[in-house]
């Protein structure tokens, strides 16, 4: 089902242009490019050690409180002893996250979500007329859960939308062409209901999720649609149709997102290059070379999928959403997931 792309090439070709961005950034604020290498090299050298220790959830490069390079550790809960003030001559920057998640499915099918939008024509969680805007409730026909529609996307001759794999394809699980539907099933009245109108596409491809160690860079699926059912614009409370041009993540970028339950929030990527332990319930994923966006309240359960764009008058793509805590959200660099599925925006 899923095609067997060079993974590992792709995301290093990918990996060297977001270093570069990376590094122009934190160099355009004072620090030379050799500090934030440095960062770099040690985050590589130290990360699994670091990682090995109860209670460290992964690694960032961040910026320290004298706005230095540093690299950050990213902890479950405060008070994990051992943690070092520096490594190899890098500043440390210990940054409580908590647990982190693959946003969990609802637990109250049909109940009311905090924070949740007002029951109106602009309500993400409720049925849309076709074509249905983007940033919406969604999900797959085989699980009574509900995500977001990222975006409309484009491989030249067909068009999909864009969510993440445990939206669309359910963990790896979900069936070959199963049906994907607006809203979710658990945003369907009653609740965990089927029909058939709500269709708007079918699982078409996914990047598989690894479990058992093996990196990730992204969760990332595909529903094969048409533009007759699916839009390439948020509701009219959001920030709109998205460009084509991708923006690479760097510290201190301001971005949006329009998702299924938080709606349209504004927020700033605080780290990059996180590598970060992901849980997806009973089991835990490792993902390397996301990006990591504060405040809290940038987004909640049912917000998986929503695509992360700069917050200005371009909307250029940053990231796709799809794992966060009780403080900070987590997504994977957009370039990633456009080279992987092989797809970008379709604007038009």
């Amino acid at each position: 089902m899923s095609r067997r792309r060079f993974l590992h090439v792709l995301v290093a070709a990918v990996v060297v242009v977001c270093m570069g961005a990376v590094s122009g950034s934190l160099h355009a604020q004072g620090n030379s490019e050799a500090a934030f290498e440095r960062v770099r090299e040690v985050q590589l050298q130290h990360t699994a050690i670091l990682m090995a220790q109860e209670g460290v959830l992964g690694t960032a490069i961040g910026l320290n409180e004298r706005g230095q390079p540093a690299l950050a550790i990213l902890l479950e809960r405060p008070g994990i002893a051992g943690i070092p003030k520096w490594l190899d001559g890098v500043p440390v920057e210990p940054v409580v996250t908590g647990k982190i998640y693959a946003v969990p499915k609802p637990e109250n099918p049909g109940g009311k979500d905090k924070p949740g939008q007002p029951s109106n024509e602009t309500n993400p969680k409720k049925r849309f007329d076709r074509p249905v805007p983007i940033g919406v409730s969604t999900g797959n026909v085989e699980s009574c859960s509900a995500g977001t529609i990222g975006c409309r996307v484009t491989d030249g001759s067909n068009v999909y939308a864009l969510s993440n794999n445990h939206v669309y394809a359910l963990e790896n699980t979900a069936t070959e062409g199963s049906n994907v539907v607006q809203p979710g099933l658990y945003d369907t009245k009653p609740p965990c209901r089927v029909y058939p109108e709500n269709v708007i596409g079918t699982l078409a491809d996914y990047v598989k999720l690894e479990f058992d160690g093996t990196p990730n860079y992204v969760d990332a699926a595909l529903a094969l649609t048409d533009t007759a059912r699916l839009g390439n614009a948020t509701p009219v409370n959001g920030y709109g149709v998205p460009n084509s041009t991708t923006t690479q993540a760097s510290i201190g970028l301001r971005v949006q997102k329009y998702g299924r339950t938080t709606g349209l929030t504004k927020g700033s990527v605080s780290l990059t290059d996180a590598t970060v332990v992901v849980s997806y319930g009973s089991v835990d994923a490792t993902f390397e070379h996301q990006i990591i966006i504060t405040p809290s309240t940038f987004s909640g359960a049912g917000d998986s999928g929503s695509l992360i764009v700069t917050d200005d008058p371009k909307k250029n793509p940053v990231g796709l959403l799809f794992a966060g805590s009780s403080t900070v959200t987590v997504a994977n660099p957009i370039d990633f997931v456009f080279a992987l599925l092989g797809v970008w925006i379709d604007d038009e």
